[in-house]
């Protein structure tokens, strides 16, 4: 690959950029340790702080050695590797180069496992220990932070992704929309709705009993059906397309006390799972989906 310049004028313009700075500092370096400092006629150096003179201590002889042997390396780089203008270098050298020579490398030690993963089916992947262990891997650098090492989610706020209960559903399609496009979810605070702060905790009760004959006849039944249903669903099962979740699971996001409730109910959450498009490709995603779909990813 030849080095990417905008136009030969430039490419001269660097040439002639470097070898003219190349030369000056050539002719600065000899100026000062081989030119000497002889006074003619009478023309007197200047003397500062009482006895210093022009050359009177002179740069010691070692900083001339490493200035040459800095120069002699930049010129034998100029000739080996691009630096000069569109000059590729004896060595044929590039960035674009090199990163192809690392993808050929790459395609031809895991083509064949990637391959693989892309044609198996879940359940095969799942089956596969070394898989498996990649898969883990994958997890810990980009999910553990926030679900934990475990998957089993932490901080009453990043949620458990062993326990079978998915907010936004558990098939394989929905799982890898998670991951590569991300989530957003909103649930709104009904603390004016629901009368106040009364209101709020007399909710927060029918909540966890939702599901069961106890919630038929209590009093924030009707309230629910009205402001809670069209999201819940009338039994409190959830609806994955809306990112609501089951009531009636006994699984908590943020928590079942209380001020855990009190606070979902009065002033909302606002939970996120960024979108991991751009750092996954569909072979790591294959493999997470097949990891998280194990009975026990953990293990």
């Amino acid at each position: 690959m030849t080095s990417d310049m905008p136009s030969d004028f430039w490419a001269g313009w660097i040439v002639v950029l470097t070898v003219v700075s190349f030369v000056g500092l050539g002719w600065m370096i000899f100026s000062i340790y081989f030119s000497g400092n002889v006074e003619k006629g009478d023309e007197v150096s200047p003397v500062w702080d009482g006895d210093l003179r022009e050359g009177f201590r002179p740069a010691p002889m070692w900083w001339f050695w490493l200035i040459l042997a800095a120069m002699v390396f930049s010129v034998l780089y100029l000739m080996l590797y691009p630096g000069l203008g569109s000059f590729q270098g004896a060595l044929k050298w590039s960035q674009g180069g090199r990163l192809e020579q690392s993808e050929s490398a790459y395609h031809s030690e895991f083509g064949g496992v990637r391959t693989l993963i892309a044609e198996g089916n879940l359940a095969t992947l799942g089956k596969d220990p070394s898989l498996m262990q990649s898969a883990e891997r994958v997890f810990a650098r980009n999910c553990a932070a926030c679900h934990g090492y475990d998957a089993a989610g932490q901080a009453a706020m990043f949620p458990n992704l062993v326990d079978e209960d998915w907010q936004w559903g558990g098939s394989p399609a929905q799982i890898e929309q998670s991951i590569v496009a991300g989530r957003n979810a909103v649930m709104v605070g009904w603390l004016q709705v629901l009368g106040g702060e009364e209101g709020v905790k007399r909710m927060a009760d029918y909540v966890r009993v939702i599901g069961t004959d106890a919630a038929n006849g209590h009093p924030s039944h009707g309230q629910y059906q009205m402001f809670c249903a069209a999201c819940h669903g009338a039994q409190g099962n959830g609806n994955p397309i809306l990112g609501a979740p089951n009531l009636a699971d006994d699984i908590w996001l943020y928590g079942d006390s209380d001020a855990a409730l009190y606070e979902t109910l009065a002033n909302g959450r606002q939970g996120q799972m960024p979108a991991y498009r751009s750092r996954l490709d569909d072979t790591q995603v294959k493999l997470l989906i097949a990891w998280l779909l194990k009975p026990d990813p953990a293990q």
